[in-house]
């Protein structure tokens, strides 16, 4: 939610920026540090440093944040608390709830110092926010007491935009780091592949883990699979930190109702269909495994859906989304996803380029526009069958060259595709 002062100085700051003298100023090595930091510092003070009545929770990782920040929100609405949320996916106060429309999962120009103050202002009493490596980077978690500061994850991403994996794993340590030297509860995965690192640094961190679930399993259909149960370990542990019983824990999981774009069913019979934000093959990986191990009949087709996104992000995943895809899938159709200022067509070829030569070569799709290959994956489902359409999840938009954006929304989009086969299947009287 934006307050007036927030858009004003939005708007001025955005004019600054476009400014020539501005623009060869932040050309000096030094200067974007300085000028983030010290817009993190005015804006802290234009607000009278925010959040202090608050208890606020940070949620950093590659993957799973966003999940992560709303299975804790869930955990606390249980209990009765009045929570604030900002997420990729929607900002929240009290009882309004918006979605996040500005592209950005962890906004600039003061605008969580403004996010913090409304909470405090809607009587709050817990704010929970998604840390992201390039808000990070750009000191937009300074000046904001953190409470509790976790890791769901880290694997290789935002490669391009940090320079190397080693500053985006810095990033997120200094995070951890800022939070715990202010006396925040900082908890790492013990089941994340650089969690040593991370604990040598952070030595008073605390863990969670997935294995809490062994003796007690969550009665929800919606959460299977490593990955979610590594989020509810998360909020669980954070939740009794911060005084809530496993009784209202397990309450609140067993009550989840999922998020758009994540894991999201659109269908279960007579083939399935979901849409995931999986865009990363960490994540492709993941929502394949738990779709083929944990809803899948023996037997049944796996389908994906998916691409890669432009803009020069993380060119090195694209072959390895592809090799993924191979690995899964029985059919694969290579689709649009955000191709920004670059070809397209190149994008779907370097994806392609990573399935094995041994996959049958007939059984790969290359459809640039997006609904006519949720159209040809569609047509292709058998009974029984799966269809994971991923890297747009709730994304309202698909990023094309010069800035230009084509509204999209692919729940909606595969709903209506679904809703033309069934149509088609009465008129054939079949």
């Amino acid at each position: 939610m934006k307050s007036s002062v927030w858009n004003v100085t939005h708007l001025i700051l955005s004019r600054i920026k476009k400014f020539p003298l501005f623009k060869l100023l932040y050309r000096v090595s030094w200067a974007p540090k300085a000028y983030h930091f010290s817009l993190a510092l005015f804006g802290s003070l234009l607000y009278r440093f925010p959040g202090r009545k608050l208890c606020v929770i940070g949620i950093t990782g590659t993957k799973g944040k966003t999940t992560t920040v709303e299975l804790v929100n869930a955990i606390l609405e249980m209990e009765g608390k009045k929570t604030a949320l900002l997420s990729s996916l929607r900002v929240k106060l009290g009882e309004k709830s918006e979605k996040n429309t500005l592209g950005n999962s962890m906004p600039g120009h003061f605008f969580i110092q403004n996010f913090l103050k409304q909470a405090e202002q809607e009587t709050c009493t817990h704010a929970i926010i998604e840390v992201t490596s390039q808000g990070i980077a750009l000191s937009r978690h300074r000046f904001i007491p953190w409470t509790v500061a976790a890791l769901t994850n880290l694997a290789p991403e935002h490669i391009e935009a940090h320079g190397s994996f080693e500053k985006y794993r810095d990033a997120k340590r200094s995070f951890l780091n800022y939070a715990a030297r202010r006396g925040a509860h900082v908890f790492l995965n013990i089941y994340d592949a650089r969690y040593e690192f991370f604990k040598e640094k952070l030595k008073e961190a605390r863990t969670f883990s997935r294995d809490i679930f062994k003796e007690k399993p969550i009665k929800n259909d919606l959460i299977k699979g490593d990955f979610y149960k590594d989020n509810m370990a998360l909020a669980f542990q954070i939740g009794r930190l911060l005084g809530v019983s496993d009784e209202r824990i397990y309450q609140a999981f067993n009550a989840f109702k999922g998020i758009p774009g994540r894991m999201d069913f659109i269908q279960r019979e007579p083939f399935i269909a979901v849409v995931d934000y999986a865009h990363t093959p960490d994540s492709l990986r993941s929502i394949y495994e738990t779709i083929q191990n944990e809803y899948m009949k023996k037997g049944a087709g796996l389908i994906g859906v998916l691409g890669s996104a432009g803009g020069g992000r993380d060119k090195w995943k694209r072959p390895a989304m592809g090799e993924i895809a191979g690995k899964y899938c029985s059919c694969i159709v290579l689709t649009n996803e955000d191709p920004y200022d670059e070809d397209p067509l190149e994008i779907i070829r370097a994806v392609r380029s990573g399935i094995s030569k041994d996959f049958p070569q007939n059984n790969i799709y290359e459809i640039l526009d997006r609904k006519e290959a949720i159209r040809k994956a569609v047509s292709l489902a058998k009974s029984g069958d799966a269809i994971v359409f991923s890297g747009k999840g709730s994304e309202s938009f698909i990023h094309m060259a010069h800035g230009e954006t084509i509204p999209w929304n692919e729940r909606e989009m595969v709903e209506e595709v679904l809703k033309e086969k069934r149509a088609q299947r009465l008129e054939w009287g079949s």
